[in-house]
């Protein structure tokens, strides 16, 4: 007896295991070959793009002489400035960089900002501020300046002019306080701007650039400042102005005041560049010549910033190199780099699964909208658009309506990115509500709440019969040692007997 009792409790713990095998899923560690096999897919195509970059960034740098140049296209010019950038601004694409996120003294460049900030505050430009002797405290006596004198009153807007034209120290002075209520307070609300601005290299000192071992940016960061202040109407009226009249004042009578910009200057100098239109010019014995400019060329627009240039340049002694730089800068990037359409709206880009459809099994992807970029003119566009890197699903579930954004498109070549391209689909896909359901109930039969209901159904099942191997064999001994009892009991046996 006792040995069948032991014989069904094991059969019941066998059963038991079977039930629990069957319905758990497999360890993870069982499926480590799998994994590997994914880890190793994509730690090949990390190698692979980074030795692309590698590759891109040595070919880059190799079209010019200086290690620290890298260039987008061929024939990029060698330049004399410690520092340089060129951006088209349509693309944010950089064209040509060098020791562009260097910590460099700005000098004058500096009054970009100041002219932001006053232009961001000040809406009445008939506004007048009358100069005080704080505002030349600081200005040493060869400091570039408009002539104003201590109690001139002059409007903001003959202030800006003189900012920006002849490089005025006092006007700065003059704006901070006037705009900032303290020099200190103006100076905060610079730095404010230029960390809203993503400047990441820069700090201010002061509101003009006399030099300060603390006052300081980069030629990446003075294209974003430069690129701000262009937006302004303003301010590019302002920058691109040769001379101008500045209205007579309390102390003085009319004046002209001309720019320091000596590619706008005079049109018929050699060294002249027409499509120049500002924007600021810089200059200490620390900084050396700085210059951030801006061109225009038909619909094409490029921004440039030089820092660190000698007093003299090769080819023109009498002007910094900062301007013979900038305008090698600016004709490279004009004729070596063309705007061309990469992809226009409505191309065909890709085709998709669809799932939970009876429409169709096939999702056709288009370009969401016209992708134009600044590429090089000799670029094979053919090399540039083919087997582009996209960023979508395999499959889809429908519903999809016509118009949904379902992944993008990114052009780029020999580690040079050109612009992404939001890809939409073509045409409205309907749900099939027999596929969805059906699809609702598979998915629910493979979800771990389907496993742990069938492990909870299985250890009952186990338990209730372990309950009953244990506690039904000692009821069912009770009940025949009772009935056992019955018998052998006289009484029962007497009463049987009649």
């Amino acid at each position: 007896m006792k040995n069948n009792i032991l014989w069904n409790r094991c059969t019941a713990l066998a059963l038991c295991f079977i039930l629990l095998f069957a319905v758990v899923p497999l360890p993870q560690a069982l499926a480590a070959p799998e994994d590997e096999d994914t880890v190793s897919d994509y730690s090949d195509t990390d190698s692979d793009t980074e030795g692309t970059d590698t590759e891109s960034t040595i070919d880059a740098s190799s079209q010019a002489d200086n290690a620290n140049v890298i260039a987008a296209a061929s024939n990029a010019p060698t330049l004399n400035a410690e520092a340089a950038l060129l951006i088209s601004p349509s693309t944010g694409m950089v064209l040509y960089e060098k020791n562009a996120d260097e910590r460099r003294y700005p000098a004058s460049t500096t009054k970009i900002m100041t002219a932001l900030i006053v232009l961001e505050n000040v809406t009445d430009l008939s506004e007048t501020v009358t100069a005080e002797a704080s505002d030349f405290e600081n200005l040493s006596a060869d400091s570039s300046n408009a002539g104003i004198k201590q109690g001139e009153t002059v409007t903001v807007e003959d202030l800006l002019y003189a900012l920006m034209l002849p490089s005025a120290n006092e006007a700065a002075y003059m704006l901070a306080r006037h705009v900032g209520g303290t020099y200190e307070n103006f100076v905060n609300m610079m730095n404010e701007r230029a960390a809203e601005l993503g400047c990441t290299g820069t700090h201010f000192v002061n509101p003009c650039g006399l030099h300060d071992d603390d006052h300081y940016t980069t030629a990446r960061d003075l294209y974003k400042i430069s690129y701000a202040a262009m937006q302004d109407e303003t301010f590019a009226d302002i920058v691109s102005t040769v001379q101008h009249r500045m209205s007579k004042t309390n102390m003085q009578d009319e004046r002209i005041i001309l720019t320091t910009n000596k590619l706008i200057l005079s049109s018929y100098a050699a060294y002249a560049y027409n499509y120049c239109l500002g924007i600021k010019t810089g200059n200490t014995s620390q900084a050396g010549n700085c210059f951030a400019g801006y061109a225009k060329y038909g619909d094409a627009e490029l921004y440039s910033v030089v820092m660190g240039c000698d007093d003299k340049s090769a080819e023109y002694p009498e002007i910094p190199a900062s301007f013979t730089d900038t305008k090698a800068l600016f004709e490279w990037g004009f004729e070596n780099f063309v705007s061309k359409t990469l992809v226009k709206q409505g191309d065909t880009v890709k085709q998709i699964d669809v799932e939970l459809s009876t429409d169709t099994d096939k999702l056709v992807l288009t370009a969401k909208n016209d992708l134009v970029a600044l590429v090089p003119k000799d670029l094979d566009l053919e090399a540039l658009t083919q087997d582009p890197p996209i960023t979508a699903p395999d499959s889809v579930d429908a519903p999809i309506k016509a118009g949904d954004v379902i992944g993008s498109v990114t052009y780029s070549y020999n580690g040079i990115n050109y612009g992404t391209v939001e890809l939409v689909a073509l045409s409205d896909v309907e749900r099939s509500p027999v596929l969805y359901y059906a699809d609702k109930l598979s998915n629910f039969f493979q979800s771990t709440v389907f496993k742990v209901i069938l492990i909870v159904l299985a250890v009952s099942v186990v338990l209730y019969i372990l309950f009953n191997l244990t506690f039904g064999g000692i009821r069912r001994r009770k009940q025949r040692k009772n009935l056992r009892s019955r018998y052998e009991n006289t009484n029962y046996q007497r009463r049987r007997r009649r």
